[in-house]
């Protein structure tokens, strides 16, 4: 069974309606434009340092907080130049509505907070910032619809896959490549999401079909080469893909129940989040080096991983002891090479697992019983439909 693309219609302009609601947490009421934050200055803890001196890795975490509200921050993505996305507030109620952002280095100081969110939106997450600036993400209208959006070049629109129902309607924008890609999502009338790519620039969808028997696919992030990752539900069972050269991969950790890919850096290097054994969540960082299990310091009540660049920056957000969601970074410093899959909390020690295997198509492939998780590969990435792209470029 094959993998492929299927070429949709096209959104010119603000024409559609576009209602979002959030994939990772609620939604939140918003204000219009981009302005420069401004009152409390804005609270964080300073660099935490981890290091392994048996392989020479060194772990730098950050906690971010919003200065509009320091009990719920969530940063989602980061550029290589930096610049970071995300949103604060809840969306519990109307008192603590999503409120996109972006934030420029250093990550600290108010000044370089600035809001962003869906003009006439109720509410805003700013998911994913490519290297020119362009930002993606979805909105909330009063009537509860969902819609992505796509801010470039001076001009902000909604976008909705054609298909989208009127009633319900629901579409979010996850990520963004420096081609002018965007990757996202719709849910059909039944609740069942279908995964897209969205090409800026001729403003041309392309919906994806995988070769697996999926009730809901959702295309969280694409690179420059044009690696899609995401995460599909078989069953009752989430599991993260990686689609790379054309070939399908199944990712699966932990307890093997939840795994979900969040995003993918040019080198392929990807984030994300699993469940463990236990029901508590942890971020991943999956690399030519293995997996790496990424816990903050801070975070008793879990951590996700929710975006990574092409120097070592990682985003995400984690629970703290008194049940506050706070955003932090993550730097990789990686001085020594190894042959091992290995993972680990990144405070205590860090054990090698299993050999690594040999590549194939480029990835690695290990067997179900290898700890501490599974990749399996599965059909061929075609290209299908009328005016379809070759896999090199849109």
């Amino acid at each position: 069974m094959k993998l492929r693309f299927t070429r949709a219609g096209t959104t010119r302009g603000p024409a559609r309606k576009l209602i979002l609601a959030g994939l990772i947490a609620g939604v939140a009421i918003a204000g219009v434009a981009t302005a420069t934050i401004a009152g409390a200055s804005t609270h964080h803890q300073g660099w935490k340092s981890y290091n392994s001196s048996s392989w020479q890795v060194s772990w730098r975490y950050k906690a971010v907080d919003s200065p509009a509200d320091p009990t719920f921050t969530q940063l989602l993505g980061v550029n290589n130049n930096g610049s970071v996305v995300g949103y604060y507030g809840s969306g519990a109620d109307a008192t603590h509505p999503n409120k996109g952002f972006t934030i420029s280095s250093p990550w600290t100081h108010r000044n370089n907070w600035r809001w962003q969110n869906f003009p006439g939106s109720v509410q805003t997450q700013v998911v994913a910032i490519n290297t020119f600036g362009a930002t993606v993400g979805f909105f909330v209208t009063r009537t509860g619809a969902n819609y992505g959006f796509v801010k470039w070049n001076g001009h902000t629109w909604p976008v909705a896959y054609p298909k989208t129902p009127h009633k319900n309607a629901f579409n979010q924008l996850l990520g963004v490549n420096d081609n002018g890609i965007a990757s996202g999502f719709y849910n059909d009338a039944a609740g069942n999401s279908h995964g897209y790519l969205y090409n800026i620039r001729t403003r041309t969808f392309f919906l994806l079909r995988v070769p697996v028997r999926a009730t809901s696919v959702v295309i969280t992030g694409i690179n420059n080469s044009n690696v899609i990752v995401g995460f599909v539900v078989v069953g009752k069972v989430t599991v993260a893909f990686v689609v790379k050269n054309g070939v399908f991969h199944q990712l699966s950790f932990g307890g093997k129940t939840n795994t979900q890919a969040l995003g993918v850096n040019s080198s392929g290097s990807v984030v994300g989040s699993y469940l463990d054994a236990g029901g508590k969540l942890h971020g991943f960082l999956w690399t030519t080096t293995g997996l790496h299990t990424i816990n903050s310091p801070w975070g008793t009540g879990g951590t996700l991983i929710n975006g990574l660049n092409d120097r070592g920056v990682l985003v995400g957000f984690f629970i703290d002891a008194k049940g506050r969601t706070r955003g932090f970074l993550v730097v990789a410093n990686t001085t020594k090479a190894t042959n091992y899959w290995w993972t680990g909390n990144f405070g205590g020690t860090i054990a090698p697992t299993t050999p690594r295997p040999s590549a194939s198509n480029g990835w690695p492939s290990i067997g179900p019983s290898a700890s501490p998780g599974a990749v399996t590969n599965g059909g061929n990435l075609t290209n299908g439909g009328t005016n379809a792209n070759s896999g090199t470029h849109w």
